[in-house]
């Protein structure tokens, strides 16, 4: 999914870095309103964690492997506006650190991983919690379907990129049919890894679960009275 440097025309990159850089501003001021002393701690851990997920790929089909995006899984742990600056960072420091995705693919790779993951993802995972009772178990598998959702969404978000400026020599049919097909795969393994994170911390923490705050009860500590 990290777009390489002259595979979008200069032309659409540059479009695509301004509305990376609206987006992100509106995240940074969303942000404030996510973010205080409890929960901050909790955004440099999912950013740290997606940083690390993003490095491992596992196997999909035809030779091909995936990773982790975490647009929704952060959206859904720390909230959207906060989730879309951690994605941000992510890719930033990849690809400033680690050449993985080009300088100037940044924009693109920022609203391909960054805002439509978290449009998408949090969005299916606000409207399954409006019909599914509210419970833990309910978030848990909202979150896999937003996961699983928001992959291809970003897909398909770089077809159309694709379409409008691509520079290599293959059909726009075929790359909708290759990056749709193969990230509908790496969706199930971004839902699985989205729904265990996000019960693992609801099974400890639920209250610093964004997406959970008003669903799961927090967690009770009983203290047995002590014997004479």
């Amino acid at each position: 999914m990290h777009v390489p440097d002259g595979f979008i025309d200069a032309p659409v990159s540059i479009a695509a870095g301004a509305v990376a850089v609206a987006g992100v501003a509106v995240a940074l001021r969303g942000a404030r309103r996510e973010l205080d002393d409890r929960t901050a701690p909790l955004a440099g851990l999912t950013a740290a964690f997606i940083f690390a997920a993003q490095m491992l790929n596992f196997p999909v089909a035809s030779g091909t492997s995936g990773h982790l995006l975490g647009g929704t899984l952060a959206a859904i742990l720390v909230g959207p506006y906060t989730g879309v600056l951690c994605v941000s960072v992510v890719l930033l420091v990849q690809g400033l650190l680690f050449a993985d995705g080009g300088l100037t693919a940044l924009g693109v790779n920022i609203i391909n991983m960054a805002l439509v993951t978290v449009l998408v993802g949090y969005g299916v995972f606000r409207l399954l919690l409006r019909v599914l009772p509210r419970s833990r178990a309910s978030v848990t598998a909202a979150s896999f379907a937003a996961a699983l959702v928001s992959v291809p969404a970003a897909a398909v978000a770089f077809t159309l990129i694709y379409a409008i400026g691509g520079t290599a020599d293959v059909s726009v049919g075929k790359v909708a049919a290759a990056m749709v097909g193969v990230h509908v795969l790496i969706g199930i393994g971004e839902a699985v890894i989205t729904a265990i994170t996000v019960s693992s911390v609801l099974a400890v923490r639920p209250d610093l679960v964004h997406g959970a705050r008003g669903v799961a009860k927090s967690l009770e500590l009983h203290v047995e009275p002590a014997r004479a």
